[in-house]
């Protein structure tokens, strides 16, 4: 045994299907829904029978009978208008029982006269009065009949109409209609079969080419989606129904999917650039601050007008090396609010974003001793993020004429308990294909410069705050942002 264990095993080996084949199989293998499909397909066929034999057969079932009372009524018309005793009884009998009937009463004004005399029955009769017949009973008489004894006898009524009277009824054995009932069933059986199934084997043809086949396309879709994201897959076809629309968000979800992946790959390479940098950076800023501690002992008057804001920069630089990698967990520091005033943060921040009275310059419209209760580091690097955009793109726009000055308005006021400052400028505005998506991280209109973190972080620091960052309006004429804050 432990000998052939070997042998059985590199059998198995080579009878192994190879892994495309495995694939192709599992791909175009009926699936569920197909199944499914097709089960539906077949219970509809044979409800559309059930609709069709029902009311055929109750139909037949009913002609026959009228056929035995005509052929009846006709023998009765004719014996009774030859004279008396011009037809012998037992010929008249034969007459009657052409029909294939045992006995004919007529009814007349409530007179019943016996034109057949029946034979004696094993079994009573059951009555079937066509004269005032309930529908529910015109389906089940087929159906009594042919699950009814073979000794079963019939006693029809129903109006005359070659002769006068009430009614005409007759008493008909049921084993020939029994006999002629199943041939009907039989016929009609095997021919509304071949219909149904011509027509389900054409809907399962349809559905299958309409439906289960691009469901199956979406399914591949998404299968190799799962396997590899970022490659692509199948365009979406260019139908108009509810399969297009599922094949066509299909493809926009997934490249939302593939611009979120990337955007965290993006992050995620940036915050082991910023670990990486991280140590080295603030070494860097920590001998910056030590040469500008040196500074301060310098008698030139001009290092010590500049002195105060080279170090506060370097201070913020500290600062937001010290808390960099917070972002990159898509988290910052809770906010420490103070008392600002607006117009002061708005000049420290215009003199950091590079505004200038030679270049683009900055024109505020703030109400005196306006104050916000904010951070004042994350204020200021909202505001210098802002300023410094506007200044990039009035600077960056090829159709301002030379030498023309651009323009940053910065304006505040009070609205329900907040303060909205508004940063407006007069530069060429954001790209359509852009601002939809303007406040998501890695969107930038500049194709070199800027990394597109700006107004991701400005938002995310405002909303910390409890306020918000909104694009108010963009176009040839400027672009204008509200800040939201409170006071």
């Amino acid at each position: 045994m432990k000998r052939l264990r070997p042998l059985l095993s590199s059998v198995r080996k080579g009878l192994r299907v190879p892994a495309d084949w495995r694939e192709r199989l599992r791909f175009h293998a009926p699936d569920a829904l197909a199944w499914r499909l097709l089960l539906l397909t077949f219970v509809f066929t044979v409800v559309v029978e059930i609709l069709i034999i029902a009311p055929s057969a109750a139909s037949f079932h009913e002609r026959w009978l009228l056929d035995r009372l005509q052929s009846a009524e006709l023998a009765s018309v004719g014996v009774e208008a030859l004279p008396y005793s011009a037809v012998e009884d037992d010929v008249a009998e034969q007459l009657l029982a052409i029909g294939g009937v045992q006995a004919v009463v007529v009814g007349d004004q409530g007179v019943r006269r016996l034109l057949l005399q029946a034979p004696n029955l094993p079994r009573t009769p059951d009555l079937i009065d066509l004269r005032a017949r309930r529908p529910v009973a015109r389906i089940l008489d087929p159906w009594r009949t042919l699950s009814g004894h073979p000794d079963r006898s019939i006693r029809v009524q129903a109006r005359p109409r070659y002769r006068s009277g009430d009614f005409i009824e007759i008493l008909a054995p049921a084993q020939p209609l029994k006999t002629e009932l199943r041939a009907f069933l039989l016929n009609s059986l095997l021919t509304s079969l071949l219909v149904s199934l011509v027509a389900g084997g054409l809907l399962y043809g349809g559905l299958a080419f309409l439906v289960l086949q691009p469901l199956r396309r979406v399914t591949r879709s998404i299968e190799h989606f799962a396997v590899d994201p970022e490659s692509e897959g199948d365009p979406p076809s260019d139908r108009h129904d509810e399969i297009g629309r599922v094949e066509r968000e299909l493809a926009r979800m997934q490249e939302e999917v593939r611009v979120s992946l990337r955007s965290r790959a993006r992050l995620v390479a940036l915050g082991e650039a910023v670990a990486k940098i991280n140590h080295d950076l603030r070494n860097m800023l920590t001998s910056a601050q030590m040469a500008s501690e040196r500074l301060a002992d310098s008698p030139d008057p001009e290092v010590a007008r500049v002195l105060p804001r080279l170090e506060r920069a370097l201070g913020r630089a500290a600062a937001l090396s010290r808390n960099v990698l917070e972002y990159g967990k898509s988290e910052e520091p809770p906010p420490q609010r103070l008392r600002i005033p607006l117009a002061a943060a708005v000049a420290a921040a215009a003199e950091d974003a590079g505004l200038a009275s030679d270049g683009v310059r900055l024109v505020r419209s703030i109400p005196p001793r306006f104050c916000v209760h904010a951070d004042p580091d994350q204020l200021h690097r909202i505001l210098v993020n802002l300023m410094r955009n506007a200044r990039q793109a009035i600077e960056g726009d090829p159709t301002r004429p030379p030498g023309g000055k651009g323009v940053v308005r910065v304006s505040a006021a009070a609205e329900d308990g907040d303060g909205v400052i508004m940063i407006a400028d007069d530069g060429p505005g954001i790209p359509p294909r852009l601002s939809g998506n303007l406040f998501e991280p890695f969107v930038s209109g500049r194709a070199s410069d800027g990394a597109g973190l700006g107004l991701a972080i400005s938002r995310e620091l405002a909303a910390n705050h409890g306020g918000s960052l909104t694009l108010v309006e963009t176009g040839p004429r400027g672009t204008t942002f509200a800040l939201r804050l409170p006071l």
